[in-house]
């Protein structure tokens, strides 16, 4: 991100969640953004992965050139480069965990049905992929969010306060299997309230105001069972 800004509102209403944001952020790196509320840590993540365009600046991401890109071409992006991870969950509830999972694999075209199985037992739910979504846990529920994610294999995966929903014990489950997608080599960048979170981090990035206030290494990053709060 080079001068990446992203206003609300117009005339004296107007609020920049984004205000001039320099940021870079490496293959492979597991990158938590801390802040408190209003600060422009949902928008960060919204603008990185398409959601919502910039107002002004330069975007690269994955590889592609989001500057100045139409809504169609977001769309495109967003098939084929990152998938998300968000507080809530976003589950069809008319879906069992394995159908939600098989539903982004056809609607994005990539990954394929015959691996849900597979990917939902690697999340611990092998044998609750035939249950409704008011039929499992939060934590469960999160799962099936994280395995509908990772079944496109995306390059990068945003997660929204992945953990803001959960106990400690169930966020510290759900903390372990993002580090196992980032050890797998994917990018994974993670918004978050929670300063324990960031120790699992390799880099943390502190916003206030829609300005990047500091950018810290984790010397050793932390184990997700080590994490409390």
């Amino acid at each position: 991100m080079r001068g990446v800004t992203k206003t609300y509102g117009t005339g004296e209403a107007a609020l920049n969640a984004l205000d001039g944001v320099d940021l870079d952020i490496g293959p492979g790196e597991l990158v938590v953004v801390l802040g408190p509320s209003g600060s422009g840590k949902t928008t960060l993540l919204n603008v990185l992965g398409g959601i919502e365009p910039a107002d002004r600046g330069e975007l690269r991401v994955a590889g592609a050139d989001l500057t100045g890109r139409s809504p169609n071409e977001l769309v495109a992006f967003r098939r084929e480069r990152v998938a998300f991870v968000f507080q809530f969950f976003n589950l069809v509830p008319t879906l069992t965990a394995r159908e939600n999972v098989e539903a982004m694999v056809e609607l994005t075209g990539r990954g394929g049905r015959r691996e849900v199985p597979e990917l939902l037992s690697s999340v611990g739910l092998g044998d609750r992929m035939d249950n409704f979504p008011a039929q499992l846990s939060g934590g469960q529920q999160q799962r099936v969010s994280l395995a509908r994610a990772l079944a496109t294999d995306p390059d990068v995966l945003l997660a929204d306060e992945p953990t803001g929903a959960l106990d400690v014990a169930t966020g510290v489950s759900v903390l372990r299997l993002l580090q196992e997608t980032n050890r797998q080599g994917r990018t994974v960048l993670m918004v978050t309230h929670n300063a324990s979170v960031a120790r699992i981090a390799h880099r943390v990035v502190t916003m206030r105001d829609g300005r990047i206030e500091s950018v810290e290494r984790n010397a050793e990053p932390a184990d997700a069972l080590a994490v409390s709060w």
